[in-house]
């Protein structure tokens, strides 16, 4: 059986695959921000009552299953997560402290997808990525 989440006049299970790149498809994300990356988006997840089911960050994009409550709408929620992890990002790593926007990282569009009953299916999608890319990469190797 389902496991169901409440709110006060609510019960939900609400979950989306959400797939977004830095600006221009750069391969950026690795080492000590692929770390930081993840410890941000769970820091704003909590803020915002969402959770993170799964995730994996690639060099050049990132998925999240993620649970979001009914009350947001998926596009605050991306917004909110990338804007606010652009700004952490800048301030962490670009050495800027004020007055920073952070309008330099993510690239604009994001892809969603509702989960529904294929949750299993696409978690395994996400943690499977590396390997999935890598078998990619070798049979257009042999073309």
């Amino acid at each position: 059986m389902r496991e169901y989440k409440s709110l006060s006049h609510t019960t939900w299970d609400c979950k989306y695959h959400v797939v977004f790149i830095p600006k221009r498809r750069k391969k950026v994300i690795y080492g000590s921000l692929r770390n930081y990356l993840g410890a941000i988006f769970h820091k704003l997840a909590g803020y915002k009552e969402i959770e993170i089911e799964e995730g994996h960050l690639r060099a050049d994009h990132l998925h999240m299953c993620l649970s979001i409550p009914p009350k947001y709408a998926v596009s605050s929620i991306v917004g909110y997560l990338k804007g606010k992890s652009a700004i952490a990002i800048a301030r962490q790593f670009s050495g800027r402290e004020r007055n920073c926007t952070g309008e330099n990282f993510w690239a604009r569009g994001y892809f969603v997808s509702t989960v529904g009953l294929d949750e299993a299916t696409v978690r395994a999608y996400i943690r499977n990525q590396e390997a999935e890319e890598a078998r990619y990469e070798q049979i257009k190797m042999r073309l």
